[in-house]
């Protein structure tokens, strides 16, 4: 390990979807965009719907989260989310459609549970269709 990286891992229900040494993470919390570097306070963040932004080996690379939560501490980070994928990964289409039915829900929703959760739905899909790459016509 580098003298100025840190153990980073994300976690899914399904899977591990990254493990490894990094210089610094970048994501969304529920009070604002986050950087943390090595040695960083530990704490415990809820995470919104958006991108982790990982530099490992001086680059970037962003994966696109759902809600979720992090335990940093001095020594090791841990992102804990409901999905996380590749930008490249992201089917538009089917993000379109989640985001038409997101909207459709929120609009229909009796309850403040239920548009909450609703809520969620529709910033999880703009998230994945803001940061996904693949430039498919939504025609």
């Amino acid at each position: 390990m580098a003298e100025n990286t840190f153990p980073f891992e994300i976690l899914t229900p399904e899977h591990s979807f990254f493990s490894g040494d990094i210089e610094a993470l970048t994501f969304t919390a529920s009070d604002g965009e986050w950087t943390i570097l090595k040695g960083h306070a530990p704490m415990l963040v809820v995470l919104r719907p958006g991108t982790v932004k990982i530099k490992q080996n001086g680059q970037w690379r962003e994966a696109v989260n759902s809600e979720g939560y992090m335990e940093i501490t001095p020594h090791h980070t841990v992102l804990f989310a409901q999905t996380c994928e590749w930008p490249e990964e992201v089917d538009r289409n089917r993000a379109e459609r989640s985001r038409r039915m997101a909207e459709e829900a929120l609009r229909q929703s009796h309850s403040q549970a239920q548009f909450r959760a609703n809520q969620a739905m529709l910033a999880r899909a703009m998230a994945r269709l803001r940061n996904s790459r693949n430039n498919v016509n939504l025609d």
